[in-house]
């Protein structure tokens, strides 16, 4: 066991090689690494949390290169780390992309049929008749719909003013004001017919 603690490069892998000592080891390449590897993901859009997540799992697979006699060191075990830990951040960076799109297709879709009768409604002329709905939804509801048809301001702004924790939960409330609002109107037959008339007439 080393009495300081401390490895070469050399040292380092004979010891996960061996099995000997690895925990000390493997504290040693937190206290030499972390940090350096850490501040690739912070400078990348990452988070403290992602940066541990990466670096686990980027020391997990040095190990199993080491341990299965794969590191050919023509690169030091930093640069081999930093490599590790910047491939993975990359391919996580991309999934969360994708998933980011698949999100915003989704809820594209999700309000398609909702979209264009809010659209044609704030443009009818019988204001009484669309406040009327609005309320009846109540006042939260009636206050996404107002500031977001008829002031026209961005979700982010929304989100702050009616003091909602994300986009996304003011996202879902919106759709959900929506879908009783048009649930409303067609159980309504007074109502529907009236709606019905006012977005033959908007056109």
């Amino acid at each position: 066991m080393k009495k300081n603690g401390k490895y070469s490069e050399q040292e380092l892998i004979s010891a996960i090689v061996n099995r000997e000592n690895v925990n000390q080891a493997i504290r040693f390449m937190y206290e030499g690494y972390y940090r350096y590897l850490e501040n690739y993901v912070l400078q990348n859009s990452g988070s403290s949390d992602d940066a541990a997540d990466m670096i686990q799992e980027a020391f997990l697979v040095f190990i199993k290169v080491v341990e299965e006699n794969k590191f050919r060191q023509d690169s030091g075990v930093k640069s081999f780390l930093y490599s590790i830990v910047r491939n993975l951040w990359i391919t996580e960076l991309r999934k969360r992309k994708s998933m980011e799109i698949r999100n915003e297709m989704f809820e594209n879709a999700k309000e398609s049929v909702t979209l264009d009768i809010s659209h044609s409604l704030v443009k009818h002329e019988s204001h009484k008749l669309i406040m009327e709905l609005f309320q009846s939804l109540g006042q939260k509801c009636k206050n996404i719909l107002l500031l977001f048809y008829y002031e026209n301001l961005p979700m982010k702004e929304i989100m702050e003013q009616e003091d909602y924790s994300s986009e996304q939960v003011l996202r879902n409330k919106k759709h959900k004001c929506l879908k009783s609002l048009i649930e409303k109107i067609q159980s309504d037959e007074k109502t529907y017919s009236t709606v019905k008339n006012a977005l033959q007439y908007a056109g």
